[in-house]
């Protein structure tokens, strides 16, 4: 199975290169060749699924794309136009930072509001509440740093960085609640039930798109 899903990757990224051959590279393009890549895979396997062999239900999957001539020349153009790339790369590079900082700001609010609620002598239900604060900001921190370009790689796609995103929310919010269920109950199962069901999911969906993820670094 494993290895007809690869045979399936290897046809799209190779249908995907020649179709943008000599396109320069930007983060425009790797965006689009994300989104077609997947959009192909889906509906090959749709096609598939109807009982059309392999080779068919990609030729389909392909015709039912429409005309992509437009989007290769506008891609050629973008890769051409340094200036529209430095406007793009700046923009999304600002709204990445924003993220960055505000995720950076919440957690440590989250951090010093626990120690000011401790060193209030509040009690401890009361003290691990605050720690929301931290699970809120780790996930937009996630989400900002993924979808930011560097010199060596590509900013993630935003639908893949959200799932990211969600991914270290489910894993601190498991850490959060088996806290709170745990100062609140006094009893350890319970906690370790509440970290069980948001850790084990978030994990899964962690390990899932760190063994899918496509290759990100420029070349």
């Amino acid at each position: 199975m494993r290895k007809i899903e690869h045979e399936l990757e290897h046809k799209i990224s190779a249908y995907i290169d020649a179709l943008f051959a000599g396109v320069g590279a930007s983060q425009q393009l790797f965006d689009l060749k994300e989104e077609i890549t997947t959009n192909l895979n889906e509906k090959t396997l749709d096609y598939k699924n109807k009982g059309i062999s392999e080779d068919q239900a990609f030729k389909e999957a392909i015709v039912s794309l429409g005309d992509l001539s437009g989007l290769v020349a506008e891609m050629r153009q973008i890769g051409q136009d340094k200036a529209k790339q430095a406007v793009y790369s700046t923009m999304t590079a600002r709204i990445s930072l924003a993220g960055t900082i505000a995720g950076a700001l919440i957690i440590l609010f989250g951090f010093f509001n626990v120690a000011m609620l401790y060193f209030m002598k509040l009690d401890a239900v009361s003290i691990s509440g605050s720690g929301i604060f931290i699970v809120a900001g780790g996930a937009l921190l996630t989400y900002s740093l993924l979808t930011r370009e560097t010199r060596q790689k590509y900013a993630m796609n935003k639908i893949r960085a959200g799932l990211y995103a969600l991914s270290v929310g489910l894993l601190l919010f498991g850490m959060f609640s088996a806290a709170v269920a745990g100062f609140a109950t006094g009893e350890m199962f319970i906690a370790i039930a509440s970290l069980m069901v948001f850790f084990l999911v978030g994990f899964g969906v962690f390990l899932f798109l760190i063994l899918t993820g496509p290759d990100r670094r420029k070349r």
